[in-house]
């Protein structure tokens, strides 16, 4: 009976181990904001945008294609429309999820009524997308859930708006859920006034899709992300040789009641 039960709490200790490692390795961390290099890389008329996440731990690329085209596309240098950024407890892009503001002046500023994706080249955790002026349009995403962190409706507004307004000025966003049937539903963030703020997908993403809804000069964003999904775990050496110890323990008992 003593085998039977160290074996039986054995196998049952290593799922739960398993899953203790890897949750500790996805546990949260500060964002690490897209930083956007070089020119379009599409010849056409649409647009294809490279840049680069660097985490604590690793670098991963990201690739955003829009073939509509955009407004323009700041990868180095410019206006800072992601100001204030400080004090992070004002800013549009902070909450209590979101420690700090993309830190420099970065943006693809979008003008049509499209489709558009982001593709990160590894799998990350919780990716943050913050926007500038999301008046006279909306984005829909396509069976992607989102949660609004925060937007800028000036000091003393109703929480998450509660910050300084953005670069334009104050607004403020809500979303909509639209059922589309098949099973697919839409995810809508729609602005008033001159929202500035962020949104986070809960979960771990490849890439995010979305349309914008009408054409409007400008609204603009970049994405962040808090972490990489973490690899798979695998069973220490140790943990197999015990496992397979006391699996022959238990044939070996087995075996001696048999004989009797």
């Amino acid at each position: 009976m003593t085998t039977r039960r160290l074996g039986a709490k054995l196998f049952r200790a290593i799922p739960a181990l398993t899953l203790a490692l890897a949750g500790g390795a996805a546990s949260a961390a500060p964002v690490y904001w897209t930083d956007w290099t070089g020119a379009d890389a599409d010849p056409g008329r649409g647009f294809i945008g490279n840049g680069s996440i660097t985490t604590a731990s690793t670098t991963l690329n990201v690739t955003y294609t829009n073939a509509a085209g955009i407004g323009f596309y700041q990868s180095s240098g410019g206006t800072n429309y992601w100001s204030p950024g400080l004090p992070a407890a004002n800013s549009p892009y902070t909450s209590a999820q979101v420690d700090n503001a993309p830190s420099d002046s970065d943006i693809i500023a979008l003008q049509y009524a499209g489709n558009q994706t982001l593709t990160f080249s590894q799998t990350v955790l919780n990716p943050v997308f913050a926007f500038v002026s999301l008046n006279g349009n909306g984005y829909a995403f396509l069976n992607q859930d989102f949660e609004i962190l925060s937007y800028g409706a000036g000091l003393g507004a109703a929480a998450p708006g509660n910050n300084s307004c953005g670069h334009y000025g104050c607004g403020s966003v809500t979303k909509q859920v639209i059922d589309l049937g098949g099973g697919n539903i839409e995810y809508r963030l729609i602005g008033t006034g001159e929202p500035h703020g962020a949104i986070r997908f809960t979960g771990a993403f490849n890439s995010l899709s979305w349309r914008s809804m009408t054409s409007e000069y400008w609204n603009g964003f970049t994405v962040g992300v808090q972490g990489i999904a973490p690899a798979a775990v695998p069973l220490p050496a140790t943990w197999l040789l015990m496992v397979a110890g006391g699996a022959g323990l238990l044939a070996s008992r087995r075996g001696r009641k048999t004989d009797r």
